[in-house]
Order: structure tokens, then sequence, then C-alpha cells
């Protein structure tokens, strides 16, 4: 009898917290790495929201808090979303978790039954099909067309759906590929879930700040109020206020659903860290401008990494609009062999050879469930991403 529980065997450890890993001990071994493979900013958490956090600790906040998060911070985010999307989510609508990958594993966890099928558009962060499948789910995988820009159609929406599809998990702008939802995208998938009355949809906006050559993020509520009662807008601090290791995600829900997101939270990790909550509460409410000042440096870096790739012999790669993430094909490199001997008969072979070979970390993306890809981050410095893609052209050249 084996001890440990048969749903661990079903999933994966998380592929880009193993390659980020994998690259700490090749600098620790002294070894010229430039890691692109974590999807984290590359600034510093702002001092405003700094000093929100040590005045808490000053205060003496350091106390439990109401497992959803304090009534502060919940009424903040609530305006936040109220603001950025022209909603009408009220303080009590809204659960505050350990980071946005809490918010989903809430979600998937309140609500499904063994066989239930959650719809995933890929290429898609790699963690949403595991955590499906610990809530006893079935992740049903919609390869999405690059000549769509990697964005769900109604058709494929309509064709995967089922009599047992309770969810689709929609993130926009997406991680891998940058790809954004508009207005126009959204109410062609909304207008097929209107058919469906039972199924709700999780919208992953962690990103949404992070669009470039000014558009403006959209979500499902604000398209199609109509499918609020059965929305769940997920967001959080990491991306925007470059605050990921604050771990504070947010859900904006039914009133009633929101409670058995707080029972299920009550009974596993209880509230959120009473000193992020301060932080965040300040992130969300204070000034905003700083974050489009990161966009248009990340619009720049986008714009370099972009253009170096595509002049890589071998690869192609289209231009994100959003999130900070380059996903480039690797299609004109399979068959070929590398300077170090390895065979490229794939993209995990292409991204360890590049590794071994050059120092860039990358992750491979089948990760990410698209083979044949693979994922870089361009939220590094501009002199790093620079070296980082030279090297990447240096590698594809030496392909024979």
């Amino acid at each position: 009898m084996s001890f440990i529980a048969d749903r661990l065997n079903r999933i994966l450890p998380s592929q880009t917290i193993a390659v980020t890993q994998k690259a700490r001990a090749l600098k620790a071994e002294g070894r010229d790495i430039i890691s692109l493979s974590a999807g984290e900013p590359d600034f510093d958490t702002p001092d405003f929201i700094k000093r929100a956090a040590i005045r808490a600790i000053e205060a003496g906040k350091t106390k439990y808090t109401d497992v959803p998060g304090t009534l502060e911070l919940r009424k903040a985010v609530a305006a936040r979303l109220n603001a950025d999307f022209d909603l009408d989510y009220k303080a009590e609508e809204i659960c505050v978790s350990t980071g946005g990958k809490q918010v989903i594993y809430n979600v998937m966890v309140s609500t499904l039954n063994a066989g239930d099928e959650v719809i995933i558009p890929a290429p898609a962060w790699v963690s949403y099909p595991d955590i499906v499948t610990l809530a006893d789910g079935t992740p049903v995988i919609v390869q999405t067309d690059p000549e769509n820009g990697f964005r769900l159609t109604a058709e494929q929406l309509r064709a995967a759906i089922t009599p047992r599809t309770k969810w689709l998990c929609l993130n926009s702008p997406c991680n891998p590929t940058g790809a954004a939802y508009d207005t126009e995208a959204l109410r062609a998938l909304t207008d097929v879930l209107l058919d469906y009355p039972d199924i709700w949809i999780l919208t992953d906006d962690m990103y949404a700040k992070l669009l470039y050559d000014g558009a403006v993020a959209k979500t499902v509520v604000q398209v199609e109020p109509r499918l609020r009662s059965r929305t769940v807008t997920m967001n959080g601090v990491s991306k925007a206020y470059a605050m990921t290791g604050w771990r504070i995600g947010f859900a904006a829900a039914p009133v009633e659903f929101t409670k058995q997101l707080i029972k299920l939270q009550g009974q596993s990790t209880s509230n959120p860290c009473s000193i992020a909550q301060a932080a965040a509460q300040e992130a969300v409410s204070g000034p905003q401008d700083f974050i489009g000042e990161m966009v248009a440096v990340y619009q720049e870096r986008r714009n370099l990494v972009i253009g170096m790739l595509n002049e890589a012999p071998g690869l192609s790669c289209a231009l994100p609009e959003g999130a900070f993430y380059a996903f480039p094909s690797i299609a004109g490199t399979l068959g070929k062999t590398s300077k170090g001997g390895r065979l490229i008969d794939g993209d995990e072979a292409f991204v360890t050879a590049l590794l071994e070979e050059t120092g860039v970390a990358a992750v491979h993306g089948t990760a990410f469930l698209t083979p044949g890809y693979f994922r870089i981050s361009y939220a590094t410095s501009t002199e790093l991403l620079k070296e980082a893609c030279t090297r990447i052209q240096s590698f594809c050249q030496g392909l024979s």
C-alpha cells in the first residue's frame, strides 16, 4: 500500500519552478546563467507600499484577521476592481487568499466532483490542469491557433462543451503567450456561454494592467453583466504591483459562492498574512501611475526581445499584447543538432541544450500544454535580455 495519496501521483511538480530552481543551482555552482524562466517582475515593490507594511508592523497588526482578509482590504479590492473594469462588487463578494494560485485552488476544490470538466485554452499556465486534477476534475484542453493570436474562438468553445462541463478558465493577457481578449473576442465567448446556464467562468486577470500599445483591459462581467452570477473574477498584486513574494490574490464572486471559498479557506490556511494585507491595501488604493511607467519599460523590452528572436534562425515569434512573456516557435530548429551534440527533437531538448550550452534558462512549451515552443520572460534588465537573446541567436546559428 502506497503511503502517498493517489491524487499526488496524478500531478507533476510545477515545471516553471523546477527550471528556475535548476538555474539557481547552476548559478550557485559558478555557471554564467541568465534565467528567463520565472514569471516575476524585476522591479522592486514601490516604497509607499513597503512603508504601509512597516506601519502595520509598528502598529501591532500582527494578529489573525478575518479569514477572507480585513474588511478594509476587501473594500479596497472591490473599489479597485470597480474602478478598473466599471463593475459593482462589494466587500462581502471578495475573498483574499495567499496568492492567485490559492484562489484557483479554492475555486476548483469548492466546486468539482469526479468527472466534472474544466475547459482550458492552451497554451496555458502550467498549474491550471494540475489544480483541476487535484480537485478530481477533468481538464479539457483546447488548443488555440497561432493564426488566431492564440485566442479561444466561439466555435472552439462550443465544440468543447459537454454535459459535464462546469467551468471555463480564461486568462487574459495570457501566460505564456501574452495574448489578450478585447471586447469583441470576449463577446464572442460570452454569447456562447449565455446558451449554457450551468457553466461557470473563472477569469484570471492577473496580468490585466500589463497591456501594450495603449490597449485597455476588459473582463467577462464587464462585457456581459448577465454572467455576473456565475463568474469568478480573479486578480492580485503579484505582477502589476511587483509584489510576488507578498502572496496576495483575490476573488470577486457572488456572495453565496464567496461564502464557500471562505469556508474552505477557513479549514486550510485561514487568513493571508496580515502584514501583506496591509501592503496590498495600500497598493490597490494608493497611486497607480508607477504601473504605467513599468508597462512602458516592458513594452520597450518586448520590442527588443521579439525583434532579436525573429532574427534567430529557425525561430519565429508573434508580438505579445500583454503580460511579460515571449512564446517563440522552434519549428525551424527541429531535427537539427546543437554544437554540443544534442538532437533537437522537441522543445524540451531545445531548452535543455540552450541552458547547458549557453546558460540561458527558458521553459519548454510542453509545460504550457503546447509542444514546439518555449517561453521566456522579459521581466529582467535590458542588458541581460540583450545578452540572453544574443546567446539564443548564436545557439540557433550553431545548429546543423
